[in-house]
Parts: C-alpha cells; structure tokens; sequence
C-alpha cells in the first residue's frame, strides 16, 4: 500500500502521526511511505531519519496525498487540505465529527473512507488509540491549570498545594475515566485537595481504591457538579461519551457562581467540550475570561509536548497502520471487528450510530461485501 504522512497544520500542532521506526517496520512489509517535508520536525524528527527508513520524502502535501492510497494523520484536515482528498482514499486520524459537521459533510462529499482513532473500541469499552493521548491531556490539564491559576495570569494567584499553615486549591474533576485518573494524579502530586466526579458508581469505588482513599469521589448530578464547581479553584472537564458530542454538564450559571479568578480546562473540547457556550482557543490565545473564570479550550493540548506525545499515540496507532497497509481497508476490517467501529464515513455514508445521531444523519452500518 501507499502510505502517505503530511505536515500537520492546525495552530501550533507539532505531532507527526508516523515515526522514522513506522517507517521502518512499514517499508519492510513492501509498503511505500510518502512524507511530507519537514513532518517530523516539530517532534524532534529530521527528514534525513525518515530517509534512512525508507521513506521517500515529498515537497508538498499535494504531492503527499496524489501519491498516497492511505493518508495517515493525527488531527482532522482543515478546510486547506480538503481539496487534496480522492474518492476511495482512506484517511485514519482523529475525526472528532460531532463536534465539526462540516467536515464530515466534505468528507461524504468526497467519498473519503474515514476512520477515526478515537472510536476504535475494544470487547471491554477500552478505546486504545485514544488513551495515550487522554493521558497527556489529563496530566497536561492540571499543569497548565495550575499555572493560569497565577495571579500574573489573571488568576486567583494561589499554590495547586499550598504550603503549611495555607490551605490547599481544591481541583474537581468531571469524568473519572483516563482523562480524569491522570489529572488526579498531577493535581495530588502537587498537593492538592481532588474530587472526582463520576456516573457510574463502580467507577467511583475503583477510583476510591486505588487511590487509598486520598481524594473524594460524588455521583455525578446536576446538584453535586453546581456544588463541587462552586467550591472550586481548578476545574478540570473529562467526560466522554465515544462518537458523540459531550455533554454539557457546567452551565454558565454554574460559571458565574464561581470564585474570581478560578480557571476550567475542558479537556472534551475536541468533542464539542463539557462547558455551555465553550468557544475553542488555541496555543496562541490559549484562555478567555467569562464572568471572572479563566477557561482553557485548547483542542490540541497533546500538540504542545510534542514530542511524548508522537511517541505515545504512534506506540498505539502502528499496529492498526500495519493491519491496513497489509490486509487492505476490508480485510482490516473483517479481521478486526474493534477496528471496524472505527469507521465513520465509508462509501459516501455515515457507519458510526452515535456519530450519525450527532450529526443528524443517517445510520449506514458497514458493508464489507466485496
């Protein structure tokens, strides 16, 4: 197969979705690898490595997608690079199309075959591609929450973990899944007081277990997030639901009950964000200020430490990237019924239920009849 890996280009996104290693093992199997110059760069990886591992390195991401059968990505193409897309051609990225019908309209449009990390699910619920990142975005949320909580950055000017004789930040989080797990343990080891807010109660007293105790949990309702919000100096929001928008689960009226200068990040953003009225910002103009609270909607917050993150989402999305190249798109899929629920658009169709109810469109499920 032909394998193409172009330049990402969202604001400040430095990840590259395959490494000089993918390279290796994909060249290996007889594949062509085509890469755009310069990908690799932001993650401390040099055209010349690429070159060493068999790829053949591209000017321009015209030239990148006209050469390759498979584009292989690590966020959803911008309007710019639409007009780059084939019929036929598959596209394996983060999609995110709940939140940007728009795209996903092109794509239809266009007859892309996309398939979306962040829906491939195991037997167990498990969403493997997703994790990684989930990781360094919930680990990422308390540092950067952490410093906007500065007085220097408009914020409350208090310590996450305070020192003796100062009370500690009180952190609350939305979502005890892999999101919310790593935020906690960033905000404990800096000291903070954490509560972690969950639905589902086996979820809570796992969270209880395996944290000796050491933060608090509440059953997620709207009384308890008004509640725990309105206490809150950092407001961390990691819910998910898989294909689907998130839900909105803190209101502007919660916001305004809020102390001056207390800050949320919503880690959901990519998936439309768990705050109501959420405007997404960017590592340039990473914040805005509502009714005295700092929000921090950035929807590439992995992008920023770029470099472990293009190895932890590459250490997971290799795997699948060889399972296609080899088996072709319908072998893949027939081989691997987790991989199949990563495809959202196939043949001009919606194949994801919880993605076409999103969107408002009709539910395709996935042909794999030659």
């Amino acid at each position: 197969m032909k394998i193409g890996v172009p330049t990402e280009i969202k604001n400040n996104e430095y990840r590259v979705a395959v490494t000089p290693a993918g390279v290796r093992e994909l060249a290996a199997r007889g594949h062509n690898v085509y890469v755009q110059a310069g990908a690799g760069l932001g993650s401390g990886m040099t055209d010349q490595e690429y070159t060493a591992a068999g790829a053949e390195i591209l000017a321009s991401a015209a030239e990148v997608f006209a050469s390759a059968d498979m584009i292989v990505k690590v966020k959803e193409p911008l309007s710019s690079e639409l007009d780059n897309f084939r019929s036929g051609q598959i596209l394996f990225t983060y999609l995110h199309l709940a939140a940007v019908p728009e795209l996903a309209d092109a794509l239809l449009k266009k007859g892309v075959t996309g398939v979306a990390y962040e829906t491939i699910q195991l037997a167990g619920g498990g969403l493997p591609l997703l994790i990684p990142m989930s990781m360094v975005a919930g680990r990422l949320s308390v540092q950067e929450g952490a410093s906007h909580l500065k007085r220097t950055e408009g914020g409350r000017g208090v310590l996450l973990g305070g020192v003796p004789g100062v009370e500690r930040s009180r952190v609350v989080i939305l979502g005890g899944g892999t999101v919310g797990i790593n935020a906690a343990k960033m905000a404990l080891g800096m000291g903070a007081e954490v509560c972690i807010l969950d639905l589902n109660t086996r979820r809570l007293e796992y969270l209880d277990d395996v944290f000796g105790g050491h933060i608090s949990t509440l059953a997620s309702n709207q009384f308890n997030v008004a509640q725990a919000v309105r206490k809150a100096d950092l407001v961390i929001g990691g819910v998910l639901v898989p294909g689907s928008r998130a839900p909105r689960l803190i209101t502007r009226e919660m916001i305004a009950s809020m102390k001056p200068g207390a800050v949320i990040v919503d880690v959901a953003v990519d998936q439309g964000g768990c705050v109501e009225g959420l405007k997404a910002t960017t590592h340039d103009n990473p914040t805005y200020v509502q009714d005295g609270v700092t929000i921090y909607a950035v929807a590439n917050m992995p992008g920023a430490v770029a470099r472990t993150s293009t190895f932890a989402l590459t250490n997971a999305t290799l795997p699948y990237v060889l399972k296609l190249a080899d088996l072709g798109f319908r072998g893949a899929m027939a081989n691997d019924p987790s991989f199949a629920l990563g495809v959202n658009l196939h043949e001009g169709k919606v194949c994801h239920p919880a993605v076409a109810e999103s969107l408002g469109l009709d539910y395709s499920p996935l042909d794999l009849a030659a």
